[in-house]
């Protein structure tokens, strides 16, 4: 079953399959990268050999972007970069320039709630590699880990394609933002093959190209923040544009009544408070939804939704309420709902 006539669910980091009408020209390619999972659907007649083409763009497209902006792989340019430690500019790709441009912007315009220095604080929290640490960490441990974290401590040279550290110990993790823009990277060299008609999914990164072949736009279901159950909370018609949810839902974890969600506020050094929430962002980038979400999504529903409205971002935020969940859409969302108020289980 392929993803052209389908609902996929955002939220989840899960492409879920749940209506399928009837399609004649639909072409799914499915694996792995970063980490997770990716799912292309193109909507055209394709031969053979032009399905391989396909399969080749899309395997190139990842595996570059994975292979600059992985933190995983100790030879990837970022992994080098993070590993500089004297004072004269590191040399990078056009890639990875514009991947921490973009990252800039939108640190800029949220105060610093999006932030790709955070690493060592998401660290300490126990929401690293090394998993959930003994005891939470202490308030002196944290002043420390904040004198390496700041999106400030990050310089951009564009006209000699370098950048440089204030701090030789800072850190960048892209993971908040690299999804994203694996899905643009895809999508560029889709169109390349002359492709008009296609949906790209990176780890729950979204990105739909033109319509469907019936003419209407693409359905995408957003998740209902719920740690118990899996169900759909709205949908969302997309017509070249992307969309990307982040949340504090699924990775968290108790001490004492407290419970710790996975996402750091770069300029507290501590988690979110625990709203059981989550954010969806439209925009024409899917890189920069990628970063909006989480960046909407440290604010928390009041802050980042006034926020999301100054800096006209079209955003969907859903919490729950009296038992129930609830959206709150601004004013550029709400164009693009189908479906909402409503769960499909």
């Amino acid at each position: 079953v392929g993803l052209l006539a389908s609902l996929v669910l955002l939220g989840s980091l899960t492409v879920w399959r749940l209506s399928r009408d009837a399609a004649t020209d639909e072409h799914t390619f499915v694996g792995e990268t970063m980490g997770t999972s990716y799912h292309v659907t193109v909507d055209a007649e394709l031969s053979t050999r032009d399905q391989g083409a396909v399969r080749e763009v899309i395997a190139a497209r990842l595996e570059r972007v994975n292979r600059l902006m992985s933190t995983y792989d100790s030879t990837s340019e970022l992994s080098r970069l993070n590993r500089h430690d004297g004072p004269e500019p590191f040399p990078v790709s056009r890639e990875l320039l514009e991947v921490l441009t973009m990252a800039r912007e939108v640190s800029e315009r949220s105060g610093g709630a999006f932030d790709v220095t955070v690493a060592p604080l998401v660290e300490a929290w126990g929401f690293g590699p090394a998993g959930r640490p003994a005891r939470r960490p202490e308030d002196r441990e944290l002043v420390a880990l904040s004198a390496r974290v700041g999106y400030t401590r990050i310089r951009l040279d564009h006209s000699a394609s370098t950048v440089s550290k204030t701090a030789p110990e800072t850190v960048i993790d892209l993971s908040a933002i690299a999804k994203g823009y694996g899905v643009e990277s895809v999508a560029s060299g889709l169109r390349g093959l002359g492709l008009t008609r296609f949906l790209v999914e990176v780890g729950g990164e979204v990105k739909a190209v033109g319509t469907r072949s019936d003419g209407r736009a693409w359905r995408v279901g957003i998740e209902s923040p719920d740690e118990a159950v899996r169900s759909v909370h709205g949908v969302v018609g997309l017509t070249d544009e992307a969309l990307a949810t982040s949340g504090d839902y699924r990775n968290f974890y108790e001490e004492d009544g407290v419970r710790y969600a996975h996402v750091i506020d770069p300029r507290t050094g501590s988690p979110v408070r625990y709203h059981g929430s989550s954010v969806s962002v439209a925009h024409p980038n899917a890189a920069k939804a990628d970063a909006w979400a989480t960046a909407l999504t440290v604010l928390g529903p009041d802050a980042g939704y006034d926020l999301a409205r100054r800096e006209d971002v079209a955003a969907l935020f859903v919490m729950r309420a009296n038992g129930e969940f609830q959206s709150r859409a601004t004013p550029l969302f709400s164009e693009r709902l189908e479906v909402s108020e409503k769960a499909v289980r």
